[in-house]
Order: structure tokens, then C-alpha cells, then sequence
């Protein structure tokens, strides 16, 4: 399992690195982000919607849209501007909004007079379109910075490096020297030992990619601090995915990549890095 696992993940690392390095040349369209970024909405959002209660399951073609189309959003001004800095935050509104209505609108056609079935389908439709679409958008802004293709290139080898390091720092730590559990109901297997050894593991990570381009003005320091600070929001972004997978009781979003589950499983973390450092990297 954990040769699988090393493998597996090589060759994904490998594959995001390839992405960032790729899209550096073909600035500022990045088209190898946005085929990676809609393939994994699409994947991710079939597996989450899978995941759901059959009762409460909303509409997968709509929620798959509705994820795609608030994904896509993000390149719309691109292609109209030399230097892109505009967010599309009336686009990403508009898709929102049609997302909602037509799924008032789908309800309304499908209701039989069951109670408790059309509110929780609909608020799980917009709790998927806002988890898999509106999330994902602050990692593509991030890219759109107004700074060298190279400077970002770098802030997204960041956002996936410092919170999937924790996790590896995490497990091995939490392995062989933990001993005080962390969430014994949410994750059973994770150990504040293990926390403490992740967090100080993506801190590392953070000041080793901060020398590859100018990406902190405050050095090393700025660099640990995103590292700690990053590194727990990917934590708290793998526990969110935990509680939607052991409210629905199962144990893997999918079984499509060998030694991690599905892509949900695989992108959990980066979720909730992405608003976390794009908040970062902004104030700059």
C-alpha cells in the first residue's frame, strides 16, 4: 500500500510539476491548468455527487455543469487581456444564480409531494457547486496575478506542495511517534504528533520553493509562517472531505487513482489551501 502510494504520488507530483512548468511558457493562457482543472471538476464532481444519499442525491449533470462553467469563468477576460488582472467575480455570481434557479426549476418539474426530499437536494447542490467550483477558482487566481508567469508558477507549486508534503510529513511522524489522537470519530488514524510533524514538514517545503522566484518579501520567515499557516488549512480541508465521506459512510470518494481513493481524495487539502494563500499572495 504505501509503495503504491509513493509511486502513485511521484507520478502525480510529476504531472502537476509538468502543468506549472508547461504554462510558463505559453503565458497567459495556461491551457494545461484549464484541461487539468476541468477534467478533475468533472471527475471530482461525479464522485461527490455519488457519495450523497440516493434521496438527497441533486441532479450530477447539473452540479458537473455548474462546476465546469464557474471553473471555465476564470478564463473569459483572460483571453481579452495582455496582462490579466481582472477576477470575473460577476461571472462567477451569474453562474451561481443560474445554477440555483435551475435547480429550483428542476425540483419544481421532478416534485411528487414527498416531503424532506427537494430542500436537501437542493442545498446539496449548491453545496457541491460552491465546494468543487467556487474553491478551485482561488487556486486559477492565484496564476492570474499580476506577477511573472514564473512568480506563480511558484505560488501554485506552493498551494500543492506545502499542504501534500504535510500530509506525507503527517503520516510518518504520526506513524512512529503518535500517541494522542487528534479526531478519533472524523480520522481515526490522524495524532497531534502527526499534525505538529506535518506542519514543520510543508514549513520546509515553504522555505525550499520560496528560492525558486521572489514569491515573499519577508524571507525564510514569511516563508515559515505561510508554510505552518497553509499547511493547517490543507488540514482542516482533508478533515472537511472526512466528515462528507463518514456522513455518508464510506471510506473512499472512489477507487479511480490505486493508493489514495478518487481525485476528491487527492484534491481535498488544496481546496482549502487555495483561498487561504490567494488571500496571502494578494495583500502583496
Amino acid at each position: 500500500m504505501i509503495r503504491t502510494r509513493v509511486l502513485v504520488g511521484t507520478l502525480l507530483a510529476l504531472g502537476a510539476a509538468g502543468v506549472l512548468v508547461g504554462d510558463t511558457y505559453l503565458f497567459p493562457f495556461f491551457p494545461f491548468l484549464f484541461a487539468l482543472l476541468m477534467l478533475a471538476g468533472f471527475l471530482s464532481s461525479r464522485e461527490l455527487v455519488h457519495l450523497l444519499p440516493i434521496a438527497h442525491r441533486p441532479s450530477r449533470p447539473l452540479v458537473t455543469v455548474g462546476v465546469l462553467l464557474l471553473l471555465a469563468a476564470n478564463w473569459y477576460p483572460k483571453s481579452h487581456h495582455a496582462v490579466p488582472i481582472t477576477v470575473p467575480w460577476p461571472l462567477f455570481v451569474a453562474v451561481f444564480v443560474g445554477v440555483l434557479l435551475a435547480a429550483f426549476l428542476l425540483e419544481m418539474r421532478r416534485y411528487t409531494g414527498e416531503p424532506g426530499t427537494a430542500v436537501p437536494r437542493l442545498a446539496l447542490t449548491v453545496f457541491a457547486v460552491a465546494y468543487l467550483g467556487l474553491l478551485p477558482c482561488f487556486f486559477v487566481m492565484i496564476r492570474f496575478l499580476p506577477e511573472p508567469p514564473v512568480t506563480t508558477a511558484v505560488m501554485l507549486a506552493l498551494v500543492i506542495f506545502v499542504p501534500k508534503c504535510n500530509d506525507i510529513g503527517a503520516f510518518f511522524t504520526g506513524t512512529f511517534l503518535g500517541r494522542h489522537k487528534m479526531t478519533p470519530v472524523l480520522s481515526p488514524k490522524k495524532t497531534w504528533e502527526g499534525i505538529a510533524g506535518g506542519t514543520l514538514t510543508g514549513a520546509v517545503v515553504a522555505v525550499g520553493l520560496s528560492f525558486a522566484a521572489p514569491v515573499f518579501r519577508g524571507g525564510p520567515l514569511e516563508a515559515i509562517a505561510f508554510g505552518l499557516v497553509v499547511g493547517t488549512a490543507g488540514v482542516l480541508g482533508d478533515l472537511a472531505e472526512s466528515l462528507v465521506k463518514r456522513d455518508c459512510q464510506v471510506k473512499d470518494a472512489a477507487k479511480s487513482i490505486p493508493g489514495f481513493g478518487g481525485v476528491l481524495d487527492v484534491v481535498d487539502s488544496v481546496l482549502f489551501a487555495a483561498p487561504v494563500a490567494y488571500l496571502w499572495f494578494g495583500v502583496h
